[in-house]
């Protein structure tokens, strides 16, 4: 027995009738399965483990970068909760193309089209193996959006959990991140840094597993993954190392069972609101303007008409109110240790920025999420949104005319 939706338990018997509803039971119910079950036995399946559920695991673990090569340990935490809860987890990892080492080359130009090489691949995975549900792991760049875009593309139960970001380092007393690395190269080509101090920043600005810890694509779009309801309050703010995310992950494992108890699937949470309240917190925590890419591309998969120029709206109406680096002080895990995501949200939403209405993976909206969520005093990283460090978002959405239009 297990404890589902609501907090009731499910029985056996229980279980048995959703699964005659699920995209699983084409592979693992009745005699003409048996050949397909005699390969789950030959993994060690039981037969109650062939008649849960079956939940993807998917992650874009690699040795590419540290923003990936923690993803497998958490993807375990993942496993557990979801066998904890009575599903059958089975586990696969898809490609990620991390841009803090293809810039600067020909690398680059792979970086955009691995979205949808990663969206593609999660969906052809779960389709081919008739999975039931989703939670997929990501951790830097382009694999979040893509994570999120197979998600909704499937419009299966889904959860998305970030890898977290990465920790700052210390150089002689001082905090530095990845982009002290790009200015200590600007200064050593003009002979204001040496090679011996360049090689010693290099050595210690990245000290720990995750995505670079300023608000670059990867912290953007973590931040993206809870503001518009995929993600777990607060999972997306707690850097790698932390031990809490192994928990984060746990919770998620367990909460999936739940979203296919109560048949909440992505498209029920990514709403033409869901994607303003994503646009609205890019704009406040002064995030990546790769955002005005990645959101539309994700609305979509949902059949939503939602393009750059709605994201710059939303960016021109929006206080920005997150004190983080690149343009501010802070890195995620100040924020994350401030309040997290929860605070950036709850005051966008006290001071009516963000639609409390909209459903997330909690079974519960965004209010609902936000209620017990209290301001701290004690932290400078985000302001009020009605005592914002700019009053918009920083970005200008811009159309011109072409010549050949002005010609004709």
């Amino acid at each position: 027995m297990s404890r589902g939706a609501g907090g009731q338990r499910f029985t056996m018997d229980a279980k048995t009738s959703i699964k005659a509803r699920l995209p699983s039971r084409h592979v693992t119910e009745g005699p003409a399965r048996a050949p397909h079950r005699s390969y789950l036995y030959a993994m060690g399946l039981t037969t109650e483990q062939i008649h849960q559920p079956f939940v993807g695991v998917a992650s874009c673990w690699n040795e590419a970068a540290p923003c990936n090569i923690s993803l497998m340990r958490q993807a375990q935490a993942a496993k557990k909760g979801v066998a904890a809860a009575n599903g059958t987890p089975r586990e696969f990892c898809t490609i990620t193309v991390t841009d803090g080492i293809a810039m600067g080359h020909e690398g680059m130009r792979s970086s955009l089209p691995s979205r949808e090489t990663i969206a593609d691949s999660v969906e052809l995975t779960v389709r081919g193996h008739a999975y039931d549900a989703l939670i997929g792991l990501a951790g830097c760049d382009k694999s979040l959006p893509g994570m999120m875009m197979a998600m909704l593309r499937l419009n299966v139960p889904s959860i998305f959990i970030y890898g977290g970001s990465i920790l700052p380092g210390n150089f002689r007393g001082q905090q530095v991140t990845v982009q002290d690395m790009f200015e200590a190269v600007g200064k050593h080509s003009v002979g204001e840094m040496s090679d011996e101090d360049l090689d010693e920043i290099e050595r210690v600005a990245c000290p720990s597993a995750g995505a670079c810890g300023a608000q670059f694509t990867a912290n953007t779009m973590a931040t993206v993954s809870e503001a518009i309801g995929l993600a777990l309050p607060y999972s997306a703010g707690a850097p790698a190392p932390y031990e809490i995310r192994d928990a984060f992950c746990m919770a998620a494992g367990e909460k999936i069972m739940e979203l296919i108890a109560l048949n909440i699937r992505p498209r029920d949470i990514v709403t033409r609101k869901a994607l303003e309240n994503a646009a609205a917190v890019v704009a406040a925590s002064g995030g990546s303007t790769n955002a005005a890419l990645h959101l539309p591309a994700m609305a979509h998969e949902c059949g939503i008409d939602f393009d750059l120029f709605d994201v710059a709206e939303i960016f021109k109406k929006t206080p920005y109110i997150a004190d983080l680096k690149p343009g501010g002080r802070y890195v995620a895990k100040d924020m994350f240790e401030a309040g997290g995501i929860p605070l950036l949200m709850k005051t966008l939403l006290d001071n009516g920025y963000l639609h409390g209405d909209c459903m997330t993976v909690t079974g519960r909206t965004i209010a609902e999420n936000l209620k017990g969520v209290k301001w701290n005093p004690h932290q400078d990283v985000v302001r009020s949104a009605d005592n914002p460090i700019t009053v918009t978002g920083g970005v200008v959405g811009m159309k011109g005319i072409s010549r050949r239009t002005v010609r004709s």
